[in-house]
């Protein structure tokens, strides 16, 4: 009986994975297309691809993109560090859940709502819009993911750790430096990775944030589908999957070297 049921668990995961990966694929395999479209394969070609690499603008659109998603993580991750932290010194059960309600509520708002808030008060402030506005409102969505990452390690943190160090001299400083901060450390790469990938795959937020002259990857790639089926999307969007799988191997490597480190410190 459970292996049926260890059976059906596997074969429902095959179905999802399926689902979801098969037009990924689908996308890519029609990248190489010589005839340019998704309809019938006649032979392999790199065309678009090469296309895709001496288009000069869609170059700067990407730079432009990998700027604020790298910038926006990195500011998103300080202050999430510094809001988490302030959040877990909170003593008083309901103003830490208040803390807590308010942090969470960029998260679970659609992206529409945040997108249009943040445009009108771009739009009221007299605030021009482009490269500062996007990367102020990637900040300010990623904010609320590095705090969620970064509290579980807090809270898993005993006070022992911070009163031994203080017992031996250190100061508030060394104590922040030398203790907090190298124990939640795989919960700040965590939330910088998670902010990085929130940052390029957004669209609906920038869509309404971005101005004349400056656009991203999402928004590019929404503008070229609507021009018409192009073989140019799914050269992007393949290396866009590949820059993803990437991401997550770095990360797998970064997180299983920490692991390693949290070992051999414990022996």
């Amino acid at each position: 009986m459970e292996r049926k049921g260890t059976k059906l668990t596997n074969a429902f995961l095959l179905i999802i994975f399926f689902i979801l990966y098969a037009p990924i694929f689908f996308l890519i395999y029609y990248s190489f297309n010589s005839g340019g479209t998704m309809y019938h394969f006649e032979s392999f070609t790199l065309d678009w691809y090469k296309e895709l690499f001496s288009d000069v603008r869609l170059l700067i659109i990407v730079l432009n993109t990998l700027v604020v998603a790298l910038l926006s993580a990195l500011f998103a991750t300080i202050i999430g560090v510094i809001g988490a932290l302030a959040i877990h010194e909170v003593k008083k059960r309901s103003v830490r859940n208040s803390l807590l309600s308010l942090n969470n509520v960029l998260i679970v708002s659609p992206d529409v709502i945040i997108g249009a808030s943040f445009l009108i008060l771009f739009t009221i402030s007299g605030y021009k819009l482009g490269f500062y506005s996007v990367l102020l409102s990637h900040i300010a969505f990623s904010v609320p993911i590095v705090v969620l990452m970064v509290l579980p390690k807090l809270s898993e943190m005993s006070s022992s750790l911070m009163d031994a160090a203080r017992d031996l001299g250190a100061s508030s400083w060394d104590v922040l430096t030398k203790v907090v901060l190298p124990f939640i450390s795989p919960g700040i790469m965590a939330g910088f990775f998670m902010a990085l990938t929130y940052s390029l795959d957004d669209f609906a937020v920038t869509f309404f944030v971005t101005g004349n002259g400056f656009s991203t990857l999402s928004v590019e790639i929404y503008s070229l589908a609507r021009r018409g089926v192009s073989l140019n999307i799914n050269a992007l969007s393949a290396l866009l999957f590949l820059f993803t799988i990437l991401l997550v191997v770095v990360y797998y490597f970064i997180t299983q070297r920490q692991k390693l480190n949290a070992v051999g410190v414990k022996k």
